[in-house]
């Protein structure tokens, strides 16, 4: 049991942590650095500092890391954060798969029959008037 709250608390921790730097980088981008929290502004220059010594992804693993080891503790997490499970979600620059697949609803099928009598459609205005004009 205390296994699965870990792993729950570490999945909330780490997507909280993705969304929040993704969100606190386009702020910076858009120019309100200074409008952001302290630990926000932090993270952020530590991220441009690392900019120099690596690459841009590798920075940001680090930055999205440092966020979720504070949020994993702040949400209860105990000890140290554990390692997130290692998956690709990026399909390009700011895209990001979905996490969850959707769920695939199939059509009904004609054989059932319809689940909901079908509504007579409506006739546009144009073809009434055109039929009152011939008759």
């Amino acid at each position: 049991m205390a296994s699965s709250s870990r792993a729950r608390i570490s999945r909330k921790a780490r997507a909280k942590a993705e969304a929040d730097f993704a969100t606190w980088l386009m702020m910076a981008k858009l120019g309100s650095f200074d409008d952001l929290p302290s630990n926000a502004q932090e993270i952020l220059t530590n991220y441009r500092a690392r900019l120099d010594r690596m690459s841009e992804t590798e920075s940001k693993v680090v930055a999205v890391r440092e966020v979720y080891c504070s949020y994993y503790s702040e949400m209860g997490g105990a000890g140290s954060a554990p390692e997130p499970e290692v998956h690709s979600t990026s399909t390009g620059d700011n895209v990001v798969r979905s996490q969850r697949p959707r769920n695939a609803r199939s059509p009904p099928s004609a054989a059932s029959g319809p689940t909901q009598p079908m509504a007579p459609r409506p006739v546009p205005a144009l073809l009434i008037f055109a039929g009152m004009a011939l008759s």
